[in-house]
């Protein structure tokens, strides 16, 4: 019998963490630390964190609020925002976390999901998908970053980032 996991997802938004209704309007939820020490508390299974702002304001990672998440976590975590590169990846890695997120690097250089998968193993590696309704009713890649939707369907980009490791 398959047993059920929590893996709660947090948003990131100028250092606090924020919830979002269709990518719009952050609304300001609490402080990161102290979710982490309720999720703690609470026996997660694991615990997803994304910086929204990090891609689309061109910035990297911030591993100094990364280092002091993970020293507070008693839970495997993932992390994704502004990684581009598999130096990153391999640095958050390095950091305890145990997968990397990647969204919009994803759309922008495909290759680096290769690249990290094969230094980092594939298990660490994750790519998350928004996806948006359009007016006709079908479903898109939506570019958080952009705020544009990118024309390509949700299922076939899927199968395409599972070849590319």
């Amino acid at each position: 019998m398959l047993r059920h996991r929590v893996i709660p997802c947090l948003l990131l938004h100028n250092g606090g963490l924020v919830k979002t209704l269709k990518f719009r309007e952050p609304k300001y939820v609490g402080d990161p630390i102290n979710a982490v020490k309720i999720f703690n508390d609470k026996e997660v299974d694991e615990l997803i964190i994304l910086d929204i702002d990090a891609s689309r304001e061109k910035r990297g990672p911030n591993f100094e609020l990364l280092s002091k998440i993970n020293r507070e976590a008693f839970m495997p975590l993932g992390y994704g925002g502004g990684i581009s590169t598999v130096q990153q990846v391999r640095e958050i890695l390095n950091l305890g976390f145990e997968k990397v997120v990647l969204n919009t690097s994803a759309l922008a250089n495909p290759a680096l999901i290769t690249q990290a998968a094969a230094e980092c193993g594939s298990q660490s590696v994750v790519v998350c998908i928004d996806a948006k309704k359009g007016f006709t009713g079908k479903y898109s890649v939506y570019a958080h970053a952009t705020g544009k939707s990118v024309s390509r369907e949700p299922g076939e980009y899927a199968a395409e980032l599972e070849r590319l490791g």
